[in-house]
């Protein structure tokens, strides 16, 4: 038996706990109900629910803020777009979003991999301050991809 400011009462018939709550205006709560003996607290369950879907909740919004952002780049993409990318990118690495980077290639572009994948590497040295990438980038059909992490 355990009360609502953590004191331990011992062992007692569910009867006295019952009463002991009653008294206090609270709810008996079976905590463990596997352990041996099993463990009763005295809380008020409302709050109790309360503060759990409120912390269920902190944790889904924890969760969310590791997304995945993306961004997409063509081979013939011009040096001040490529900066416009790279300012957006930076954005979403300081909110903590991994950002996923992809070079598209059409028609006989694609003779010019070696090309993009220089272009990506200066795209992520630029990003170095805030990111580390997931190595070198990987052909994917006609792109290439590389993932940002936020250090």
């Amino acid at each position: 038996m355990i009360t609502d400011d953590g004191e331990q009462l011992g062992i007692m018939a569910v009867e006295k706990a019952m009463a002991m709550a009653k008294e206090q205006e609270l709810d008996l709560v079976e905590v463990s109900p596997n352990a041996s003996p099993p463990v009763c607290k005295i809380l008020d369950y409302g709050k109790y629910l309360y503060r759990q879907k409120k912390a269920d909740q902190k944790q889904k919004t924890a969760s969310k803020a590791a997304e995945m952002k993306g961004i997409r780049i063509g081979f013939r993409t011009s040096g001040h777009d490529i900066e416009i990318k790279m300012n957006q990118s930076r954005k979403f690495l300081e909110k903590r979003h991994s950002v996923k980077v992809q070079m598209l290639f059409k028609g006989r572009e694609l003779a010019y991999v070696e090309m993009g994948k220089t272009k990506l590497i200066k795209f992520t040295a630029e990003l170095s301050d805030v990111s580390k990438s997931d190595g070198e980038p990987k052909r994917h059909g006609h792109t290439l991809v590389m993932i940002l992490n936020p250090l």
